[in-house]
């Protein structure tokens, strides 16, 4: 790849470093600060519900201003709110470090995305976007494992004052460099010269229309079985919670193999094609996950469903940049991370329903219905970019 993709790779390793960090830290935040449950949810509730709102402003922005000045941005907005939650000793003050931060993930998410689209080749979208994936993959691993040798040493806290210092150099780095100038003007040009009524229209496509719906009725089926994995794990298999947690944890590691596959899956088969195999693997690992009871078996499909997990990211973001106009793409990347961010936000409580009705185990079952619904949906889905007059 050519150096402004790699940079933009690089920027999302940083992203991604807390991304799973908040929920890892939940029983020690309980503990810390003398919280219930309910109390504590609310250091993972209330991010999430900011990064929601900011997804599409930060779609005006990426369509507007260039994407050098919004990757520094993120990684600016990062750094400082790391630095803000490593000095805290306040819940409410831990709540807003840590919605500070998620705001930086929309604004890097959209713009990267868009730029990095609009960057790569036709053919090596696909492949592109699944280093890009693997990256961010490495940049969650990364930071589960500083979280597991600064809470076992030196406290959670450090963890976050560890990475202030990197994000932020990497922040300036980006600020200096002129390698995304040209292809921002001219998208920006080309964008002042058409109505705002045409420019939805193009981004509201059948194909986009399509591909929403398989996104949303996708989201609802992974989002129940990942939130109640380790529930699964402790609850149905009898594992200890270390244990289910240290299992959980290698999601991420298998991630960053899981990305690149998809890729290069994407590139060889079609994104179409590679999307619906992977939403696939998905739900025949989580069938078979149900009716596991051995730890090394438990262990070894879990490892298979991250992985398929990883790899449907590639040739999902690369539907995207297919069915959307270039000129429209940091807006239409904002709808598509909305919508997502929409149905995980209400996947949880949905799937915490059915558990109380049933019981834990038949989340999966739950999960597949949706998984291979979703698959049935993307068949309606036609891969033609619309026409930009």
């Amino acid at each position: 790849m050519e150096k402004p993709l790699w940079m933009i790779c690089i920027t999302h390793m940083f992203i991604e470093v807390y991304l799973l960090m908040q929920v890892a830290l939940i029983p020690v935040i309980i503990r810390e600060f003398q919280l219930s449950l309910l109390e504590a949810s609310l250091v993972a509730t209330i991010p999430s519900l900011i990064t929601l709102l900011m997804n599409i402003p930060s779609g005006f922005l990426a369509d507007r201003f260039s994407a050098r000045h919004l990757l520094f941005a993120s990684m600016l907005i990062e750094g400082l709110s790391t630095f803000l939650v490593s000095q805290t000793n306040s819940f409410w003050t831990l709540v807003l470090g840590v919605s500070l931060l998620k705001i930086s993930s929309p604004i890097y998410h959209i713009s990267g995305l868009s730029q990095l689209s609009r960057m790569a080749k036709p053919k090596q979208i696909s492949r592109s976007i699944g280093f890009h994936n693997a990256l961010g993959n490495l940049g969650s691993a990364g930071g589960l494992v500083t979280l597991t040798v600064f809470l076992s040493t030196m406290g959670w806290r450090l963890t976050y004052l560890f990475w202030t210092l990197p994000i932020l150099s990497w922040g300036f780095i980006l600020l200096k460099s002129s390698q995304f100038k040209a292809k921002r003007a001219a998208q920006a040009e080309h964008s002042e010269n058409r109505g705002r009524l045409s420019r939805v229209s193009l981004i509201f496509s059948s194909g986009f229309l399509v591909l929403l719906v398989v996104i949303g009725v996708r989201e609802l089926g992974a989002t129940g079985s990942s939130t109640f994995m380790t529930t699964y794990f402790v609850d149905a298999r009898g594992l200890t919670e270390a244990t289910a947690s240290l299992i959980f944890s290698l999601g991420p590691f298998v991630g960053i193999i899981g990305s690149i596959g998809g890729g290069y899956l994407g590139e060889r088969m079609g994104a179409k094609k590679a999307l619906g195999w992977a939403i696939l693997g998905c739900a025949i690992s989580l069938l078979v996950l149900s009716l596991t009871s051995q730890l090394y078996l438990l262990t070894l499909i879990y490892l298979f469903y991250s992985f398929f997990n990883s790899a449907l990211w590639s040739p999902m973001n690369t539907i995207v940049a297919n069915v959307t106009p270039e000129t429209e793409r940091g807006m239409s990347y904002s709808v598509y991370f909305f919508t997502e961010g929409l149905i995980a936000s209400i996947a949880p409580t949905v799937a915490a329903g059915v558990i109380e009705l049933t019981d834990v185990w038949f989340i999966f079952p739950f999960s597949v219905v949706f998984l291979i619904t979703s698959v049935i949906i993307l068949k309606f889905l036609q891969l033609s970019q619309p026409t930009i007059r």
